[in-house]
């Protein structure tokens, strides 16, 4: 991760995504499961499942049902589902996610995965912090911490071989 001459961000995904992997590796247990945050946590979620020799599926779980902005955003989540291949009760779980930010995404998954069943443990680990939390909610683990302005936001993107970038947009 570096700034070019003018100052814009520049994150190499996909060695981040390697950082993730070894981080994940070390807060996995042998009964953990992984659920992603769709979309980038769900695509974080399938390829370490696959590159952990995990079998199965990996949980998906969507903030739409919870949101705390509901009202500004309206239903623009509403093709999102959940889906928990697994008994969510006792359950140790490692929640992954491309982007933390405020907070708010990950305290509204957390609802979510409780309408579910009690996990025993909840972990999360995130591909990029970027700071600026509005809630007390901290990674475990985090490939990479950046700041960012607020009117800026960053996303992750896959392309059709799997391979993660980067897009920053806003001024």
């Amino acid at each position: 991760m570096n700034r070019t001459g003018e100052g814009a961000l520049l994150l190499d995904a996909e060695a981040l995504y390697r950082e993730l992997l070894r981080g994940v590796r070390g807060l996995m247990g042998a009964d953990a499961r992984l659920v992603g945050i769709t979309s980038g946590g769900a695509w974080l979620a399938e390829r370490l499942q696959q590159d952990l020799g995990l079998s199965g599926p990996p949980g998906v779980i969507s903030s739409a049902m919870h949101r705390d902005d509901f009202a500004r955003r309206g239903m623009s989540g509403a093709g999102q589902q959940t889906l928990l291949p697994f008994e969510v009760n006792d359950a140790r779980i490692v929640l992954l996610d491309d982007v933390l930010y405020t907070g708010r995404t990950i305290r509204a998954v957390l609802n979510e995965l409780f309408d579910y069943g009690r996990p025993a443990r909840v972990q999360l680990a995130v591909l990029v912090d970027r700071g600026g939390r509005e809630l007390p909610v901290q990674a475990d683990f985090a490939a990479a911490r950046v700041s960012l302005p607020d009117a800026q936001s960053l996303e992750l993107a896959r392309d059709a071989q799997g391979r993660f970038s980067f897009k920053v947009e806003g001024a």
